[in-house]
């Protein structure tokens, strides 16, 4: 167990941060499945917000840069075939 206050505090603050991550992972992930789900007119709809909800994740390091990019191509190309 940690000594000091500030180390207390770290302990703290990497756990809520965690669940946010974890939360927002989750919800991106989701997002994904409905889109992939959808008809052409509304996953085209739906395809911006998530994009940047990916982008979101790459930008904070949840995912990686690459993940991110690899993801919102596949979408991409998803949507235009349907």
């Amino acid at each position: 167990m940690a000594n000091h206050k500030s180390a207390l505090k770290r302990i703290r603050s990497n756990e809520a941060k965690r669940l946010r991550n974890r939360y927002q992972h989750k919800t991106t992930r989701n997002a994904i499945k409905k889109l992939r789900e959808l008809e052409k007119s509304e996953a085209e709809a739906l395809y911006p917000s998530v994009a940047s909800m990916i982008d979101k994740l790459a930008k904070n390091n949840i995912i990686h840069n690459n993940k991110a990019a690899n993801l919102k191509s596949k979408l991409t190309k998803h949507v235009a075939a349907l």
